[in-house]
Order: C-alpha cells, then structure tokens, then sequence
C-alpha cells in the first residue's frame, strides 16, 4: 500500500507577538482558520493554535485505532467519543496530553476495554509521533 501525504500551509505576517496567521488545509475541503500567539497562548478568542490542530489530529487517530483493534478483537464499537486536550506553557512547550474516550462497545469486559484503550493510545500513529510528550488517558464504558 502507498502512502498519502496531507499538507497544510500558514501564511504569517508581522512580529509574534502582534502579527498573525492563516493556516490553509491543502489536502481537504477545511476552511482557512486564522492564528495569532494570543490565540495559541492566552485565550482562543475564535481562532486556533498548533495544539488544538494537534489535539484535532490526535483525537481522530486514536478513535480510528481503538476503532480498528476494538473490530479485530470481535467486540467493534458501536460509538466513540474521544477529546484530546494538548497543554501549552509558553517558555516550555507542549507538556502535556490527555486522551479521554466514552464509548458504548456491546460484549466487551471492563478489563479487555481498558486494555484495548491503552493499547490503542500506544499503537495510535500520532501518539507515537508525540512520544516525547507525556500522554495520559481516561477511558469511560457506557
């Protein structure tokens, strides 16, 4: 099978502290989202910032992973809601990952469920891209 390659591109202008940006998603039909330092390092005030694109592409991998293992371990979810929240210190960086998931997965022990998240959050492509970041979970059976 052949990889893909997504892009995205950000147009910058001025200082960064009073300038600003566009991020544009070349690879999908996503509207341009604009992003200034205060958005990314104080309030969002409507606009993004690096983490929420990171916590955006997180989410989806890890709910395309559990997904996928849930299915092969032949309990597959019947829906899965999961959030990643990415933390910003400005001066420091990324410090920090939480992944929480609420699923609703007919058949399926609470102990095979748990195990099977924790193995989704390893094997998840993303979470292996940020393996230097500390990424916790909470995983939730309805």
């Amino acid at each position: 099978m052949a990889g893909t390659v997504r892009t995205a591109h950000t147009n910058w202008t001025g200082t960064l502290l009073e300038g600003s940006g566009v991020v544009h998603f070349d690879s999908s039909n996503l509207a341009s989202t604009d992003v200034t330092w205060a958005s990314r390092a104080t309030e969002a005030n409507g606009l993004t910032s690096p983490e929420e694109l990171i916590a955006a592409a997180h989410s989806s991998c890890f709910s395309m992973a559990f997904s996928a293992g849930l299915t092969k371990a032949g309990t597959p979810p019947t829906a899965l809601e999961t959030t990643a929240e990415v933390t910003f210190v400005p001066g420091t960086g990324i410090t920090g990952i939480a992944l929480s998931v609420v699923a609703e997965i007919p058949g399926i022990s609470e102990e095979d469920f748990q195990a099977a998240a924790q193995a989704a959050k390893e094997g998840c492509p993303v979470s292996k891209a940020l393996a230097a970041t500390p990424i916790t979970i909470t995983a939730t059976l309805k």
